[in-house]
């Protein structure tokens, strides 16, 4: 019994630190005059990118919708599915989530 008590508080830290080091897995890019516009951000569409072998090989490439303008912000980054999904895997499938952000 305390040979398993020890590997899920092993479990658990581990969970724990890659939730908290999922922060610096995130990409935030403007394009175009996104900064300078006033008005407010909206997310104006959503896609996620598939990859095998630990992000090496990529399924297919998303095309993710973005405004006619041009004006918008890209974000990049593994939410807590796309960490379940590598999680349970072992790294053999993951996926990052992506979003466009524009405003009105």
């Amino acid at each position: 019994m305390k040979h398993i008590k020890h590997k899920l508080l092993l479990f658990t830290a581990a969970l724990t630190l890659t939730a908290f080091l999922s922060s610096c897995m995130m990409t935030k890019t403007s394009v175009g005059t996104f900064r300078e516009t006033k008005g407010s951000e909206y997310t104006y569409s959503k896609s996620k990118q598939w990859w095998l072998f630990w992000g090496l090989v990529p399924i297919g490439r998303t095309n993710t919708a973005t405004p006619t303008n041009g004006a918008c912000e890209v974000i990049t980054k593994h939410n807590f599915f796309d960490f379940a999904i590598s999680g349970l895997t072992g790294g053999i499938l993951t996926t990052m989530s992506i979003k466009v952000k524009a405003k009105k």
